[in-house]
């Protein structure tokens, strides 16, 4: 199958989906444009800073289009092509794009409240404290899997002959390793990386303190980005994995307690550049390249593969492609930090739905670029045998622009490849450890009447993020971790519509939308879970069986409570709607 015809019909869908079912889910819930956003009510400078849409949508689209669309279809394409592209078409629109939304809007009407405090007010105490402790194992899970992904990235290499280079070539910098020529790939980001994260706080200074235009702020982004580049060609830094695990670490530990306008904010402006540049690349690519005859060369199917390397399909493909159809880790973002900046309610569905959509976008161009540029056999080699999906997915874009581009060589798409994901990487774990610290927080206020001085410092909670991070990454391959990762990270997914249904349960709202959702993705999960505790605890690995135990535990506590606060409420006599109607 030609390429462009995937690529029409996926704009085709995604855009009648944005405007009739975005809309329709909309008038549900209840968008008013009059209300005033927790941002312009509280407005600290820190945490709480009215800002321009284009600014938010950079900052939510950039975190929560990390790794995760990008890693997940890069593992899931070993299913084949047509099931990966179907979920993420189908579960993106019904279910990533509402839970995306609904939890967006929730937080902004509760005043920026976390998803596990608007659990507090739906289903009470203990479905807070469920909900919390759920939270802060599977942030735990994803920092710890990014940061692993993070360090093998920016440590990665590809032999000169396979980038159709010469050891003639001056292009990029190259390290012999048994015998073969190696480009320093993973050094070209990781120089881009350290200058990106340097020139944040000037482009925050001159957002909030110069108050730039948002046309000359794309520019200069733009210029940063071409400028970290540009060392990084020059300039390869390359450091042992272990190494930067500890350098990224520290640094996580002080970014997660400064204003979110001198790092956050203009460090995922800067990285957005890269991401929007890149997605807009390989459309490109694939346009000129579908013109030119490039075809999907993947297997439409592969699920004995599939079965071998994750599991039967369902329900762990379902959980292997997150960020691409449907994410937990959305909601965190969504009522973590992004709740806090949008002037008007009517960001919610700009931010939050189609944000979700332009992340099926993306997920469907990775999807693409490894079923059309990337040789099977390559494609196992680098994903599986050596399990680094980041060079995996560098390559595969790499080839795609040679292909829709021949005068563009494969090394230099490559090197976009990975810087294009590589920033985000480092940018989710800002914002997953910013996250836990306030859950941190909650938690000690919700086992303690006076929570300890030391306790409400942001060096502590940030501090004991960081360290489980730490300990399981340095314990795991990120393969190993990932699944563990999708299961429970689906699970919140799920967690997050049954707290929104209840949530607007109470408001009036008869809330099928989430729930029909909420339901499908649970059976998916706790399920994905079993089979995951059947595979580790032969194997030995009882950490991963504890964390599996446990997430499991809570989240059918969770559900309980739920189920008896919607039996409860709909014993109640019907109430004013006052969210939309039924």
């Amino acid at each position: 199958m030609n390429v462009l015809f995937v690529v029409i019909g996926g704009f085709v869908v995604f855009g009648l989906a944005s405007r009739y079912y975005g809309g329709w889910v909309a008038r549900r819930v209840g968008i008013d444009p009059s209300n005033p956003t927790p941002a312009v009510r509280i407005n600290d400078g820190q945490d709480y800073v009215p800002t321009r849409t284009s600014v938010v949508f950079a900052h939510h689209f950039s975190s929560i289009a990390g790794a995760g669309p990008i890693i997940g279809p890069t593992l899931a394409a070993i299913y084949g092509f047509v099931p990966a592209v179907m979920w993420v078409v189908l579960g993106g629109i019904f279910i990533g794009a509402v839970h995306d939304f609904t939890a967006l809007f929730a937080s902004m009407r509760e005043g920026g409240k976390s998803m596990a405090e608007i659990a507090h007010k739906s289903m009470g105490r203990a479905g807070f404290a469920l909900f919390l402790l759920f939270t802060i194992i599977m942030i735990v899970l994803i920092t710890a899997v990014f940061l692993k992904l993070t360090a093998t990235a920016l440590t990665s290499m590809w032999p000169l002959e396979k980038l159709q280079l010469d050891v003639s070539q001056t292009l990029l910098k190259t390290q012999v390793r048994d015998g073969t020529a190696m480009a320093q790939i993973g050094g070209i980001a990781s120089t881009s990386v350290i200058v990106v994260t340097a020139l944040a706080p000037f482009m925050g200074y001159l957002f909030y303190r110069r108050r730039i235009r948002t046309s000359l702020a794309y520019v200069l982004g733009a210029i940063l980005c071409s400028t970290s580049v540009y060392c990084g060609i020059s300039f390869p830094i390359q450091i042992e994995p272990f190494t930067w695990m500890l350098i990224i670490s520290v640094y996580v530990l002080f970014a997660a307690g400064a204003p979110v306008w001198l790092i956050l904010q203009p460090r995922d402006f800067i990285n957005s550049q890269i991401l929007y540049g890149g997605m807009l690349l390989m459309l490109c690519s694939l346009v000129t390249g579908g013109f030119g005859g490039l075809s999907i060369r993947f297997p439409s199917f592969n699920l004995d593969g599939g079965l071998e390397h994750l599991g039967v399909i369902w329900p762990m493909m379902f959980i292997t492609i997150g960020c691409g159809a449907i994410s937990g880790f959305h909601c965190l973002v969504s009522s973590g930090t992004t709740s806090k900046q949008c002037n008007g309610e009517q960001q919610a569905k700009r931010i939050g739905f189609d944000g979700m959509l332009l992340e099926c976008v993306l997920a469907l161009f990775v999807l693409l670029a490894i079923g059309s540029a990337l040789g099977f056999e390559d494609y196992r080699t680098v994903v599986w045998e050596e399990g680094n999906p980041v060079l995996g997915f560098a390559l595969a874009a790499g080839r795609l622009v040679n292909d829709g581009f021949g005068f563009v060589p494969v090394a230099l798409g490559t090197v976009f490849g990975i810087l294009m994901l590589e920033g985000f990487l480092v940018t989710t774990l800002d914002s997953a450890v910013r996250l836990n610290r306030y859950l941190f927080e909650e938690l000690w206020d919700l086992i303690f009447e006076q929570p300890p001085a030391f306790m409400r410092k942001y060096w502590f909670n940030a501090g004991l993020s960081v360290a489980l991070m730490w300990v399981l990454a340095s314990s795991n391959a990120a393969t190993s971790i990932w699944p563990v990762f999708g299961s429970s990270n689906q699970l919140l997914a799920a967690l997050a519509l049954l707290v929104v249904s209840t949530w607007l349960l109470n408001r009036g709202t008869t809330p099928w939308f989430t729930l029909i959702p909420a339901a499908f993705m649970m059976a998916t999960t706790l399920y994905s879970l079993v089979l995951l505790m059947q595979r580790h605890f032969p194997a030995g690995n009882y950490m991963l069986v504890a964390a599996e135990c446990i997430l499991m535990l809570l989240a059918l506590g969770v559900i309980g409570i739920a189920l008896k606060t919607y039996a409860r409420k709909r014993a109640l006599p019907a109430s004013p709607a006052t969210a939309g109607g039924d």
